[in-house]
Formats: structure tokens, sequence, C-alpha cells
């Protein structure tokens, strides 16, 4: 398996990426590893929570190192920054508007993740929020499928969903989230300070963070199948809420 995230290998120069404050979506590390060296990125790894930890096989790291001296640590740097959830209200604030929040419950495939930042820029969105587990990160392919986009929506990455809709919530937010047994979307009022939830590609938004969602909107569908691809839902309701918010 390949990736497209910029990867850093060997002890020192993760050690010193992660004090440095380089975003760092993942750190795959050897498998039972106990040498000294390694329990060092461990301790540092420990003031990074947003930065996941992946043990792996010296079969695996092997395949991944483009060096062959990875001693048994290699980073995947994000291709670009991460903005904080803060940032994201600043934004809103900046342009004098109430906040547009996508939140994304677990996206894996980085074209939809690209596809709904590019969606996420033209519809006036603020920011984007993802997961920090079992969820793509801003990989190259990310950039690239965002055709730029990536370079004007913040990108915050946070480590439980649920209780960051609720933090937003005491910011006046409200949140729907997509779902096929939802209220229709033309029904639903949609103006104000929103945040729009897309869940996983395959089972959709988790329970937990369905019940924290103040609303639940349906696309209506006329064809044979019963799904969209996530990111061409995200882009249908971002659209209405454009509409609401500046046409209606």
């Amino acid at each position: 398996m390949r990736y497209s995230e910029q990867m850093i290998e060997g002890r020192n120069a993760v050690t010193e990426a992660l004090r440095a404050g380089k975003s760092i979506d993942k750190v795959f590390l050897l498998e039972g590893a106990g040498e000294h060296g390694l329990d060092t990125i461990r301790k540092e790894l420990k003031k990074h929570p947003e930065t996941k930890l992946i043990y792996v096989k010296k079969e695996r790291l092997d395949s991944m190192s483009e060096t062959g001296k990875h001693q048994g640590v290699i980073a995947a740097a994000a291709a670009y920054d991460y903005a904080s959830v803060e940032d994201i209200l600043k934004a809103a604030e900046d342009r004098g508007e109430p906040p547009f929040i996508i939140i994304l419950d677990g996206i894996e495939d980085p074209h939809n993740l690209g596809a709904i930042l590019r969606t996420a820029n033209l519809c006036g969105a603020h920011g984007v929020i993802i997961r920090q587990d079992r969820a793509v990160g801003l990989t190259a392919t990310v950039a690239k499928a965002s055709a730029g986009a990536i370079n004007y929506t913040p990108v915050a990455k946070v480590t439980n969903i649920s209780r960051t809709m609720e933090k937003l919530k005491k910011e006046g937010l409200w949140f729907v989230c997509a779902d096929m047994s939802g209220e229709l979307m033309y029904r639903l009022d949609l103006k104000g300070p929103i945040g729009l939830v897309i869940g996983n590609e395959g089972s959709g938004v988790s329970e937990l963070v369905r019940k924290t969602c103040d609303m639940t909107a349906s696309i209506p569908m006329k064809g044979d199948i019963d799904s969209l691809n996530a990111s061409v839902a995200c882009g249908v309701l971002c659209y209405e809420i454009l509409r609401q918010r500046d046409f209606s």
C-alpha cells in the first residue's frame, strides 16, 4: 500500500517533526518495540492527541518505506495544516455571517473529502470538521480532488464529533444530518447558524452523532437505487442551505 501523504521516516526525524508542531495524521510504530528511541516518540505523541498511533508489523513498515531506513517508525504528515474549530467560527465572524459548518462523521475516501471541500468553498461554508479516527486526513490526493479549495476552506480535526457538536450548540448552531428516513429537506428551516453532518460512505451517520443532531434531512429521489454518494449528498444539501440562506 502506498501513501500520498508526506512520509517522514526514522526516529529523530519523526520526533523533531512532532516537536516542531508539524501536522501529523498518523504515526506507524513497530509492533512490540520497546527500544528507548521509540519510547521517546510514544511520550511525544501523548502531547499530540490529534495524531493517531498505529502499531504495525515490520513487513508493513518495510513496504511503506521509501528510504529503507525507517528505524521502526514512519509518520504520515498532512499535506496541509489543520485549522481549529475556533478558526472556523472566526471565519464566519469576519464575514459577518451566521456560521455554516460541514461536519464529516467518518469519510474515508480522499476523493469524497476533496469533492466536499470544493463544494464547501463554492457554497460559502466557513469550514469543515473531520474525525480523527477511521477517517481520511488532508492528503495530497484530497488536495488534488479539491481543485484548490483546500487552500481556502479551513479543516479542523477533532477526536469526538458529538462532543464538538455539543460545544458548537452553545455557540448557537443547529445541526442537521443527512438520512433517507428524515424529513424532506425542502420542509426544514436550514437558515441561520447551521451544521450539516454527513456520515460514512457505508454506514452513514453514527448513532451517537445522529442523536446529537436537531434535524434529519432526506433528499428526494426517484430512481431505482436508494442512496447517493456521500460527496454528492453533501453537495445537494449544501445548495439547499445556500438557497435558504441567500435566495429565499
